[in-house]
Parts: structure tokens; C-alpha cells; sequence
């Protein structure tokens, strides 16, 4: 049977990822293709049965097929040098794995990468379900595994883990010299347990411990509200990631909202770090009128392939989009969309820069390769790879949402400087409180302010800060952010909605 013939444009896939790290840790997206990027994207969700069911001798016949006719000698001279000399004991298999992950670091792409059987068993969650881990997406910017957003309501964003804080290492051990997976191996684990993570942020002077209770990660994506402003009614829907059923359920409350009557719609993408090509593109399709693309696919070969809606106008209410530093990806595709194609405001900061679009091939026994093959480009052709899409209406939150946690050992005391300080002045000015100073020198002013906290909240009035002190300043700042009237770009994304 000539299997190159039957299968030449058929891998397995289970589904298309435009998300900014490709790892969730504690989930993975996957998906594969040799067709035309519409082709390719298109049947993304189709075809897992064609390789799937061939028997595992056809399985190798189609992957020596496709690599037959590339001249690789001098690969298969080292490989025998090293296998029949070297001094140490070998490892065939190691070292067929690595002359694949050796290619791939050729690339120097991050979201390219090799996943050997085991590692690719660990990963083989389908997208609908829920797991087990931190809740947060990572991607590996400068060799460093990198927080690109905590998923709503996890472990990680209860932590205070924040968008491109680096991993440096996990339970004392080190992450140098890992690759994604390998780090996001470490990272996961059963719910109960607890990990502490080594983290450094952008902004700190010195890395920070942080420990975080694995549990459960549902995949809920979809969260609605309503705001009321000057007398008219907003609808307001969050989409923290891009899944299998993200489509579904945004439809479904849009219609909720446009029958109940809203004067307006807020989509509010901030933290969302991408998710599933095909669901973005649902979304979109309801707002963007046919003549114009809600997005490009650029191919290896400069191939552009481009996505139309079939709608034939614009919604008869106005929408603002809401958008962050976390927003990568997927959710820069709707944010870059709405406003290229449909003419809306984009209020908040510069999103992250994620312009690919990985998809996996496997390579016949378990293991797979995740390798980048598009480029995707905003409506008016706009490649915004390491770049972000800016706000149209540039928002910061308080200066307090961005505060450090503080580590503490020994108390923090009048007359000293350092990072630590500068965070508890901040953490202090945040609730309320006057330290004088903010630039980390504990002066009398800061000392006043601590004492006058510490008598506030019934501690132990000494003006030094100890881990108590510290503690307790960290879980009132964690209260103020949540709170909903302290959220500076909603509301300004109101504002701009009925301006």
C-alpha cells in the first residue's frame, strides 16, 4: 500500500492552537496539517481517525516517506559514530530524540519544540475537559519559562501570580536548560498538592517565593454582568480563553443581552491568553461585516489565506473592547479585528505580541512535534508578532495593582532602603495611607503610616514591618483589586461606550 500516496496531506490533529504559549500547565492544545492554510485550518477538527487508524507499520512507512527524499547522511554517520564509540554507555533512543529537539533549537522559535511519548501522554488531555495544576499559560520568552496570564479564578491568580513573571525554578530545583514541557512537567500536579515556585518580576529586586495548592481547572470561559451608566444598560462579556465551547457560549449570551435590551456591549478580553483559531473567528463573524477579512493566515511560502464573516453590517449598538498586557494571541486577533475591520475602540494597555499559529505533527510512535507554520495577520495585513496591539484609549489600573508581594524575613525598619520597602510605600499609599516617600527609604513619614496601620487593624503597633504587618497589607490590596468600582479601565470602557 503506498501509504505517502493515501495520507500525503493527512495528519492527526485535535485542534488548531492560536494561544500565546501553547501550555497550559496542566493542559495542552494540539493540532496538525499539511494542507493549505485554509485547507489546514479549516479541517482542523477533522481527520484524527486517518493516521490514527493505521496499523503502526504504516504509521512508520508514512513518516520515513515523508522524510525520504531529504539527504540525511551525515545525521545518520553521527548517529552511527556516536552509537558504536562513544566512551559512555548510549541511549539510541536519546539520541534520536535529541537530533530532533537539535533541529528544532536550530529554529529559535519558543513554541517549537519536540514531546517524546511519555511527555505527549501527560499532555493528552482533549481540550473540553477540566485538569489538574496551577491555572496559568506559560511560554518560554529568553530561555525563561514566562507567565503569560493566570486563568480566572485559579490557584495561580489567587497567588498573585502575574503576566511575564519568569519561573526560575520549582520546589528549589532549577528550570535553566529545560525545555516548556519539560519545565511544565515540574510545575503540574495532583490537586491537593502544593508547589512553590521561584518567580522573577519584572520590577522586583530580587526573586519571589511564591507557594501555590494545585486543584482543579475547570474551563469555564464565558462570564457575563451588566453595568448601568447614566441611566443606560451595558452588557458585559469576559472571555477569559478561547476553547471548544467559547464560541457557543458567547452566542448565547449575546442574544440574552440583545433580548433584554442593551444599549451597549463591553467585551472585556484582558488576562486571555488565546485559545482555539475556529472559535475566535466565530465570535468575530457575528460583528464584522463580509467586506472585510477578520483575519489573514500568512504560510511558509507567503501564502495569504483570508476568513470572512457573512453577515452584511454592523450591530446596531455600540462596543468597546477591553484588553490588557495578558491579552495574547487568539484575543489579540478579536481586539486587533473590531478595531481594524469594525471601527471600535480598544481600551486598556498594549497587548502581549503572539503572531503564530503552531500546529502538531506525530511523528508515529507517540511522540510529536509542535512546530510553528503560520503567521497570523491582522485585517489590514498588520503582523503583530513581539509587537502587541496597542490600545486606542490607553488605561492603567491603580499603581497598587501592580505592587509586589512581600517577601519578609527579617523586619523591615526606619532608616533602611531597599525594593521591599518601596512595595510596602506602595502597598501603604493603596490603602489609604500617607508614607511621605516612595522611592524604598523607610522615613519617619513611613514608619507613621505603618504604626497608624497597625493600630487600624489591631497588630501589634511596633512601626517595623514584620511578616504579619506585610500579610496583612497584601490581603486588604487583594480585596481593593477585586473590588469592581476600583476597576479604572472598565470603567473608562463604559464611558467611552456611551461618550
Amino acid at each position: 500500500m503506498n501509504v505517502k500516496a493515501r495520507y500525503a496531506a493527512i495528519v492527526v490533529v485535535l485542534a488548531v492552537l492560536i494561544g500565546a504559549a501553547g501550555s497550559y500547565i496542566g493542559m495542552q492544545y494540539f493540532g496538525v496539517g499539511k494542507e493549505s492554510p485554509t485547507e489546514r485550518l479549516a479541517n482542523a477538527s477533522q481527520g484524527a481517525e486517518n493516521f490514527g487508524s493505521l496499523s503502526e507499520e504504516e504509521q512508520k512507512e508514512f513518516i520515513e516517506n515523508m522524510a525520504g527524499s531529504t539527504n540525511l547522511k551525515k545525521v545518520e554517520q553521527a548517529y552511527g559514530v556516536i552509537k558504536d564509540n562513544a566512551l559512555k554507555d548510549v541511549d539510541q533512543q536519546k539520541l534520536v530524540e535529541g537530533a530532533i529537539q537539535g533541529m528544532l533549537d536550530t529554529l529559535e522559535d519558543p513554541y517549537s519544540v519536540y514531546m517524546d511519548k511519555e511527555t505527549m501522554d501527560q499532555f493528552s488531555q482533549t481540550i473540553e475537559s477540566s485538569f489538574q495544576g496551577i491555572g496559568a499559560e506559560v511560554s518560554m520568552v529568553n530561555d525563561k519559562v514566562t507567565i503569560v496570564a493566570p486563568i480566572k479564578g485559579s490557584p495561580a491568580e489567587e497567588a498573585g501570580l502575574k503576566p511575564n513573571d519568569q519561573i526560575l525554578q520549582v520546589d528549589g530545583e532549577s528550570l535553566e536548560g529545560l525545555d516548556l514541557y519539560e519545565a511544565v512537567l515540574k510545575i503540574r500536579g495532583e490537586k491537593g498538592s502544593e508547589v512553590t515556585l521561584k518567580v522573577d518580576r519584572p520590577g522586583a529586586s530580587e526573586p519571589l517565593s511564591i507557594d501555590i495548592v494545585r486543584d482543579d481547572i475547570p474551563l469555564e470561559t464565558v462570564y457575563t454582568d451588566t453595568k448601568t451608566i447614566n441611566g443606560k444598560k451595558a452588557g458585559v462579556i469576559e472571555i477569559t480563553s478561547f476553547s471548544e465551547k467559547t464560541a457557543e457560549d458567547f452566542k448565547k449570551a449575546l442574544k440574552k443581552f440583545e433580548n433584554d435590551g442593551m444599549d451597549g456591549l463591553v467585551i472585556d478580553v484582558r488576562g486571555n491568553p488565546g485559545g482555539l483559531f475556529a472559535d475566535v473567528q466565530e465570535i468575530l463573524k457575528q460583528f464584522i461585516p463580509k467586506d472585510q477579512p477578520i483575519v489573514q493566515v500568512e504560510d511558509s511560502n507567503g501564502e495569504v489565506s483570508r476568513y470572512f464573516s457573512d453577515i452584511e453590517s454592523k450591530k446596531d449598538y455600540p462596543i468597546t473592547v477591553l484588553m490588557n498586557e495578558g491579552s495574547a494571541s487568539a484575543s489579540e486577533i478579536l481586539a486587533a479585528t473590531m478595531h481594524e475591520a469594525g471601527g471600535y475602540e480598544l481600551v486598556g494597555t498594549k497587548s502581549f505580541g503572539k503572531g503564530t499559529v503552531q500546529q502538531t505533527i506525530p511523528m508515529g510512535d507517540g511522540s510529536t512535534i509542535k512546530l510553528t507554520l503560520f503567521k497570523w495577520l491582522t485585517p489590514e495585513g498588520n503582523w503583530i508578532h513581539e509587537k502587541g496591539v496597542k490600545p486606542t484609549v490607553k488605561v492603567k489600573q491603580p499603581d497598587y495593582f501592580y505592587t509586589n508581594p512581600v517577601e519578609i524575613k527579617e523586619p523591615l525598619t526606619f532608616d533602611s532602603n531597599g525594593e521591599k520597602i518601596k512595595s510596602i510605600q506602595e502597598l501603604l499609599k493603596g490603602l489609604g495611607y500617607t508614607p511621605g516617600r516612595t522611592d524604598g527609604y523607610f522615613s519617619e513619614k513611613t514608619k507613621a503610616a505603618v504604626e497608624k496601620f497597625q493600630s487600624d487593624h489591631q497588630l501589634n503597633v511596633t512601626g517595623k514591618v514584620d511578616a504579619e504587618t506585610a500579610g496583612k497589607m497584601e490581603e486588604l490590596i487583594v480585596k481593593k483589586i477585586r473590588d469592581e468600582e476600583n476597576d479604572r479601565q472598565m470603567q473608562k470602557a463604559l464611558e467611552v461606550l456611551f461618550q
